[in-house]
């Protein structure tokens, strides 16, 4: 990398006093704005991930920074004991985005799905009338869903499932993309069964995209069997596919859509469950909740998120700059790669073990001056922010094909 002094420290004091949960890439960023990063050094970065689609809208988008002055500088934090003057409106212009007519805010995308979880129990339990305890949800192998105890339970990954176990029974797990074994899971409790949860495409195992007919087929079978159907768009919601969220490029609207990342415009984390009034109205006082979450500071940037996405040009950069993504990287299969795929301004990308690992590809392009991050061994994920450049785009596929001639 290069690094000098500063980074070196940055990085020691982090590895002799952070939890070793995740095994970042040697670069220690000071400062960003729109698809670029700059270390401690002054090297500049082009960012090829997004935080994994947290930094849709760029590094400090200007509108959003200015909005959470703005909030900064009248109330932050109020908690759900009391009203406060953005919460309304946040709640009834992220229903309307979604075509649903109730929000149950929350903070991080991992305490959506929580709060996914439990909405769809409670809703089995009170209006289908499953007998207690009994609430069973299918969920999708290879999923990522979040981390805490209840999603590593319905998780296949033996990494976030290792030593963290006993898991939280009631949940059923079958292949992704496999209409025939979802349609045998919900036919074996079907009066127990409260919900499927699926990722509309599956980001952390590898940007896999579902077959063509799938989503749609998913919604017809939980729809004949009063089954709710969860889409989890915490990642590929609110531009990343070049539609407003995954599920519309097959025509599906879901009946609880799980939102994060994004939402909160790389700023500060929000989330939110967003469905019926039917579904949502479960819930009484007391029953469920969070201190931060739909706090004044989180629905004033969530506000202006709402404002971007509605204009429609994000969406339309994703799918523009899509479709040269895709056009270029399946020139590469091949060519040091196996496989391409993924929607939109979201690819996953399988290299060829003769050209190294994703992590070593992973550092050759941090090298290069592009950041990427590898997933499952021989794959990187490529997710930049929506604002970048058609420039920047080609530059970083050309150190991308140049690493892969090395």
């Amino acid at each position: 990398m290069g690094s000098g002094g500063s980074a070196e420290r940055a990085i020691a004091a982090a590895e002799a006093h952070g939890a070793h949960n995740y095994h970042p890439l040697p670069v220690v960023v000071a400062s960003a704005e729109g698809a670029w990063m700059t270390d401690v050094e002054g090297r500049r970065y082009l960012d090829l991930l997004a935080g994994y689609s947290a930094l849709n809208f760029g590094h400090r988008n200007r509108r959003l920074i200015e909005a959470a002055k703005a909030q900064l500088d009248r109330v932050t934090l109020t908690s759900r004991a009391f009203h406060h003057d953005r919460f309304g409106a946040f709640c009834s212009e992220l229903a309307e985005l979604c075509g649903m007519e109730m929000v149950l805010p929350m903070n991080t995308g991992a305490e959506a799905m929580e709060t996914a979880i439990k909405t769809a129990r409670k809703w089995g339990y009170r209006i289908k009338g499953v007998p207690d305890g009994r609430a069973r949800i299918i969920a999708a192998r290879d999923n990522f869903h979040g981390r805490t105890t209840t999603l590593i339970s319905c998780s296949t990954d033996p990494e976030a499932r290792a030593d963290h176990g006993p898991f939280t029974p009631g949940f059923s797990i079958v292949p992704y993309g496999d209409l025939a074994a979802m349609e045998a899971a919900l036919d074996t409790a079907p009066e127990e069964t409260v919900a499927v949860l699926l990722e509309p495409i599956q980001g952390e195992a590898g940007v896999v995209v579902p077959p063509p007919g799938y989503l749609a087929g998913v919604r017809e079978l939980t729809r004949e069997r009063n089954v709710l159907f969860i889409a989890d768009e915490i990642q590929s919601g609110l531009g990343r596919t070049g539609t407003t969220f995954a599920c519309e490029h097959e025509g599906v609207v879901p009946d609880v859509y799980v939102l994060g990342k994004a939402l909160g415009g790389g700023v500060v984390p929000v989330s939110a469950v967003v469905s019926s009034g039917e579904v949502l109205g479960v819930h009484r006082p007391g029953e469920h909740g969070s201190t931060f979450g739909g706090s004044p500071l989180a629905c004033a940037i969530a506000l202006e998120v709402i404002a971007m996405v509605r204009t429609g040009e994000f969406q339309r950069r994703s799918a523009t700059l899509g479709e040269l993504l895709h056009r270029e990287l399946a020139l590469l299969v091949g060519r040091g790669v196996e496989q391409v795929r993924g929607r939109g301004l979201w690819a996953g990308v399988d290299i060829h073990p003769s050209r190294g690992t994703g992590r070593q590809i992973s550092e050759r392009l941090m090298d290069r001056g592009v950041l990427v991050k590898d997933a499952h061994g021989a794959t990187i994920r490529i997710a930049p922010p929506l604002v970048i450049s058609e420039e920047d785009l080609e530059w970083a596929l050309d150190q991308l094909r140049a690493v892969l001639s090395e």
